[in-house]
C-alpha cells in the first residue's frame, strides 16, 4: 500500500535511491532529500511495506501568488499505477490559494498535466547542466 506524506520527516537518504533516471549527473540520495527539505512543500509517495520512497512532487512558492513545481517523479517500476497522479492533485490541492501554479514539462507530458486541469503554456528557460548534481 501507498501512504502520501507531506513532510520529509523522518525520510532518509536510504529510503531516496533510484530517482533521477536518465539524468547525466544525478544528485545522490543526501543532496535529494536536501532539495526535499528546503521546498516549500513536498508530497511523497511511500511503499508502507519496504518504507521506500517511491515518488515525490516538489513546490515553490512566494506564499501569497504563485507557486513553481520543479519535480515530479516516481520510480519506474511503480509507474503506471496513478502515484503520479497522486501526487499532483494533493500538490494542486495545497496550492489551491494561490494565482498560479506553474510547472514546465516535455510537450508529450502535457496531455497527463491536461488531464489534471493545468493548460499549456509557453516558457523559458536555463539550464546550468554543470551543476545538475547539486553540489
Amino acid at each position: 500500500m501507498i501512504r502520501l506524506l507531506d513532510a520529509t520527516e523522518p525520510i532518509t537518504p536510504e529510503q531516496l535511491k533510484g530517482f533521477f533516471v536518465g539524468w547525466p549527473a544525478p544528485p545522490t540520495p543526501e543532496t535529494h532529500l536536501r532539495l526535499l527539505q528546503q521546498s516549500d512543500a513536498v508530497v511523497l509517495a511511500v511503499d508502507d511495506a519496504t518504507q521506500q520512497v517511491v515518488g515525490f512532487i516538489t513546490a515553490i512558492s512566494d506564499g501569497v501568488l504563485s507557486a513553481y513545481i520543479p519535480l515530479l517523479e516516481v520510480l519506474p517500476a511503480w509507474q503506471g499505477q496513478g502515484i503520479g497522479r497522486q501526487l499532483v492533485e494533493r500538490m494542486l490541492a495545497r496550492l489551491a490559494s494561490l494565482y498560479m501554479v506553474d510547472l514546465l514539462c516535455d510537450a508529450e507530458l502535457q496531455p497527463f498535466y491536461a488531464t489534471l486541469g493545468m493548460r499549456p503554456a509557453a516558457g523559458m528557460m536555463v539550464r546550468n547542466y554543470a551543476k545538475q548534481r547539486g553540489e
